[in-house]
């Protein structure tokens, strides 16, 4: 040691430990309960959507069974009248009964071709078609489409 150097005689500095990273800082428990909850209504919402629109992939997989089953028996006018009936009865779950029920002709039209564009609305004549005795040479493929993109697009009236 040098007598001239006071700082010599001083021990060096002691650090302190880190700081460790657990426990948290209340903001982050704080943080981290508003991302749960954030989370769990996240799913309690897509739980509800899902389940509310569940009646809608059962129809498009009912139709998709009616498209098979034309294709099989290239029976024009049951496919028509079971799309009709689909249709239909879609349109009572997504719609109150004293609007759709009573429905039918050129007012059902227009109602199943609202919500669609120009180019997927339906057929000309499928108002009627079910309830004719012969084939009334609907496209069945540009039925199908529409009856497709109707059941995905409509608008739920609750």
């Amino acid at each position: 040691m040098n007598p001239q150097d006071p700082l010599a005689s001083l021990h060096p500095l002691r650090e302190p430990p880190p700081i460790g990273w657990w426990p948290p800082a209340p903001g982050w428990w704080l943080l981290a309960g508003l991302v749960l909850a954030a989370l769990l209504v996240l799913g309690w919402y897509l739980v509800r959507r899902r389940r509310a629109s569940a009646y809608r992939r059962r129809a498009l997989a009912q139709l998709a069974e009616l498209q098979m089953q034309y294709r099989e028996h290239r029976d024009e006018l049951q496919f028509i009248a079971a799309t009709n009936a689909l249709l239909k009865s879609v349109a009572l779950v997504a719609y109150p009964r004293r609007e759709v029920a009573a429905s039918s002709g050129a007012d059902w039209l227009a109602f199943l071709n609202s919500p669609l564009q120009q180019g997927e609305q339906f057929p000309a004549g499928f108002d009627g078609a079910a309830y004719r005795s012969a084939a009334p040479g609907i496209d069945i493929d540009q039925l199908q489409r529409s009856a497709a993109a109707w059941i995905r697009r409509h608008e739920v009236a609750r």
